[in-house]
């Protein structure tokens, strides 16, 4: 069948509805296009009323995630990270039992259906980390000169040597190569190789203790990235309502295709999946992975130990630029606010670093150790959302998005959607509308809408549970569930662009008569990847619905 791509600029009669909405006559014309909002699951209640935080959260674009820890595992101090402007919570598994997760997700959802709000919940891999076994004495002190040897010897370590229980990191690292312990707080270089180890020399100096962990910047760890605790910890995750799995020490695309199998064919094969860039090896083959992922975390503690510390910014830079290219969310996390975790004030040096990821084009942003351990949890969660505020409402912030739109963004994505979305995103725009209102099963023109950083907030309605709790990572998303139906082919248009403007108005973002929304949507209805209709829709009296409006019940408006 032939697409065609529609590109309809006149104001649908439908609007109107809207100011029937607003009079409290919601539940009468709901009623005429089917669109039983009741029905919708209860995790998100379409007929919740709107929390107090929401008019700030729709005052700020970037998203922003929380690690959930003792510092924030109660139901009371969710609900505040909640309010104070958490799109997404994130789960460590590296710490914590399975029971402890399972009631935090409880927890979560609670609070999702307490406020009618979808709510994203991130399942965070601890990945292959390396350690050294332990030492007689507890810990040694390495001296910058000395030899030092790591062995697979099942014996306590000393000054001269201790146990790094992987033969496979020991037979793949070669002279020359570089371990760094204790996230880089020593640094040896290998001399010589056997069998049984390798020798190195201490280039930088210190105390080594039990179990400390080992980076290997120079070598592709010839291991899985699934280590047995990932698995288990992923099928767990997979039973659970999570919405995304972070895989750690992603090294190169095969790491992503395992995760990706093991999820397809689970219970929840629509879990989206994050690659945490922290190897030096991931950033060579950054465009590959970017491409088989659905989300980037630019996760600079390891990636700052593996990589000089200069050019961790470079980099940063170059994945954002990327990921926005390929229209895939990107995250920026770890050491934020890091001095929040003892002080109720970041320092300047923070809240620019914060400001920076803004600056660059980062989706969001994430907190770890300031809201998972941290006494002021909170408090850094306020933090992050006044320098968000702050920055948005910066003129350079719009100018340098502004800078990197156009078909630049989209020379290698060529679709109907892609052309749709970039003309809805220069429409809005141009017109000064309120909202750019897009109706999307899996996420995909949602995606490409926030990649090119409209001006106005992107409504996102979905009647997918899974992809509204998904696109609250996304720049600028708001995503709101519709009851699963089918529209009457003969008034899709009325039908379609009155749901659209009603949430809008639920939400408050049309409030006017001279209030303009722009509207996306795919034929047929419900067809994945299939925008093709664009409509700027004003807000406007009776006497401008056109006569298609009739069909759809309200039959005093044609009279």
């Amino acid at each position: 069948m032939q697409r065609h791509l529609f590109l309809l600029f006149y104001a649908p009669g439908a609007a109107a509805l809207a100011l029937r909405a607003a009079a409290g006559h919601k539940q009468r014309y709901r009623s005429s296009i089917n669109m039983v909002l009741e029905d919708a699951p209860q995790v998100v209640a379409l007929t919740a009323s709107l929390p107090e935080s929401t008019p700030a959260r729709w005052r700020k674009s970037t998203k922003q995630l929380a690690t959930v820890g003792p510092a924030s595992s109660t139901s009371e101090m969710l609900e505040k990270l909640f309010a104070a402007g958490v799109d997404v919570f994130r789960l460590n598994f590296s710490h914590g039992s399975h029971d402890e997760k399972r009631e935090l997700i409880e927890k979560i959802r609670q609070l999702e259906k307490t406020h009618g709000h979808p709510i994203g919940i991130l399942a965070d891999l601890q990945g292959p980390k390396l350690r050294v076994g332990v030492f007689d004495k507890g810990k040694a002190m390495l001296v910058q000169g000395q030899s030092f040897r790591f062995d697979d010897v099942d014996e306590p370590g000393d000054a001269s040597r201790v146990r790094l229980p992987h033969p496979e990191i020991l037979q793949t690292l070669n002279e020359d190569d570089i371990l760094l312990v204790d996230d880089g707080k020593l640094r040896l270089q290998v001399t010589s190789k056997d069998n049984d180890g390798v020798d190195c020399e201490v280039i930088v100096g210190g105390t080594i203790s039990d179990r400390k962990g080992v980076n290997t910047p120079s070598i592709t760890i010839p291991i899985s990235p699934l280590t047995p605790k990932d698995r288990a910890d992923l099928a767990f995750a997979l039973t659970q309502n999570i919405d995304w799995v972070a895989l750690s020490f992603v090294q190169r695309p095969e790491d992503i295709e395992e995760l990706r199998t093991i999820v397809k064919n689970s219970e929840r094969p629509f879990v989206r999946l994050m690659a945490k860039i922290e190897k030096p090896q991931a950033v060579q083959d950054i465009e590959r992975i970017v491409e088989l992922c659905d989300g980037i975390m630019v996760a600079r503690g390891d990636l700052g130990v593996e990589m000089n510390p200069e050019d961790v910014p470079v980099v940063q830079k170059t994945i954002i630029n990327l990921c926005r290219s390929k229209g895939v969310p990107v995250v920026v996390a770890t050491q934020m606010l890091e001095s929040m975790i003892e002080s109720p004030t970041p320092t300047r040096a923070e809240c620019s670093d914060v400001a920076t990821a803004l600056y660059d084009g980062a989706d969001a942003v994430m907190l770890s150790a300031e809201s998972a351990a941290g006494a002021y949890p909170e408090e850094a969660v306020t933090m992050q959302r006044r320098v968000i505020s702050r920055v948005e409402a910066d003129p350079y912030y719009r100018e340098a998005h502004d800078a990197l739109v156009g078909f630049r963004l989209l020379e290698e994505r060529s679709t109907t959607t892609d052309a749709v979305t970039l003309a809805a995103r220069q429409i809005a725009g141009a017109i000064s509308a309120k909202v750019l209102i897009v109706f999307t099963s899996e996420g995909t023109t949602v995606l490409t809408a926030a990649s090119l950083r409209p001006n106005v907030p992107i409504l996102a309605l979905t009647p997918n549970e899974e992809t509204a709790r998904a696109l609250s990572l996304c720049w600028g998303v708001y995503a709101r569930l519709l009851a699963p139906q089918t529209f009457d082919e003969n008034q899709i248009f009325a039908d379609v662009l009155g749901a659209a403007v009603d949430v809008a108005v639920d939400y408050g973002l049309l409030e006017n008569e001279s209030d303009v929304a722009v509207v996306t949507a795919g034929l047929p209805w419900g067809t994945p990847g299939a925008s093709n209709v664009l409509r700027v829709v004003p807000m406007m009296g009776p006497d401008a619905w056109p006569e298609d409006l009739c069909r759809v019940g309200v039959d005093e408006a044609c009279a």
